[in-house]
């Protein structure tokens, strides 16, 4: 008998995910996953954003635990798949991971770990957990767009470091040190803007700006803690900004990116708020969960305990 779509795993595998482990890795998980019994069906994503896509048909046909075979990046391709599906409670998909990028931010979160039968064991057993989601409103050019994400967004310097690493990425180029590369190689490049952030109404910080994360999970960048305090599933947003500084400051306290002890610095300011806004004076770029987007002004709005994901802890 055909076990029916509803009862089944429906991987999203991007090939080109960890600058193409996904392509070289994908039949070693197919592998494990059969000899493991596990009931499922798997599509390839073929381009950037077929993800959301393939997530969004797999839905309206039926699937309702959905895997994604990738990074960070496919994730939330993923994330806006489902989120976009009309007529679906997103808390009605189960979402889970088999970790394959570069950065896994996400699963350090949830201690998924990155070797694929541990992982699958975790899928199997089927552990969830209702986690927070963002959404952010920004601007391409003139048009406005919405994004949704799960883990981190950032602005600033984090999207102008995001942004070179993924043009690395689109060429198959880079690997897990590209990230950690480019936050010292941009530093030259980098001009400062004036900001104005709101949070929940009230004015938090008018100035200038060096980089800006709003998170729900606590890692970014391949294993950084930027956003130290961040709960996901406390129904607020976590911001961790850090305000104009020397170059030499930055390339001195980078290792504090990666304890979360950033936030001792006296250039860095914490808040945490159910509603973000900010504006510029000039155009601040965007990335969230890894993916580059557009620039500002930006709305950042918490849904709280709106995914139902598969946890290792």
């Amino acid at each position: 008998m055909q076990t029916a779509a509803a009862d089944k795993w429906l991987m999203i595998v991007n090939p080109n995910a960890g600058v193409k482990k996904g392509s070289k890795d994908w039949p070693k998980i197919l592998e494990i996953l059969n000899r493991e019994g596990v009931a499922f069906d798997f599509r390839l994503t073929e381009s950037r954003g077929h993800a959301i896509h393939i997530a969004s048909e797999g839905v309206a046909n039926g699937y309702r635990n959905l895997c994604v075979v990738g990074g960070d990046g496919t994730l939330n391709e993923v994330l806006n798949g489902i989120m976009n599906c009309s007529g679906i409670n997103p808390a009605d998909i189960t979402l889970g991971m088999i970790p394959v990028g570069t950065g896994n931010d996400w699963c350090r979160m949830f201690s998924i770990p990155f070797d694929y039968l541990k992982a699958i064991h975790i899928l199997e057993r089927k552990k969830t957990f209702m986690q927070d989601a963002g959404k952010v409103t920004y601007y391409h050019e003139e048009e406005k767009r919405v994004r949704y994400f799960m883990n981190v967004a950032g602005m600033g310097y984090d999207a102008l470091v995001a942004k070179k690493t993924n043009i690395l990425k689109e060429k198959g180029l880079g690997g897990p040190l590209t990230y950690m590369y480019f936050v010292f190689a941009s530093l030259f490049q980098f001009k400062f803007m004036d900001v104005v952030i709101d949070v929940d109404g009230a004015n938090a910080f008018r100035g200038e700006l060096f980089s800006m994360n709003v998170g729900i999970c606590k890692f970014n960048g391949g294993g950084m803690m930027q956003v130290p305090f961040a709960i996901p599933d406390d129904g607020l947003l976590d911001v961790t900004l850090i305000k104009k500084t020397s170059k030499w400051m930055v390339v001195r306290y980078a290792r504090k990116l990666f304890d979360g002890s950033l936030v001792n610095l006296p250039m860095v300011e914490t808040y945490k708020g159910e509603n973000i806004r900010i504006r510029s004076t000039g155009k601040i770029y965007l990335e969230t969960d890894g993916e580059s987007l557009g620039h500002t002004p930006f709305v950042f709005e918490i849904l709280p305990r709106r995914l139902k994901i598969v946890t290792g802890t």
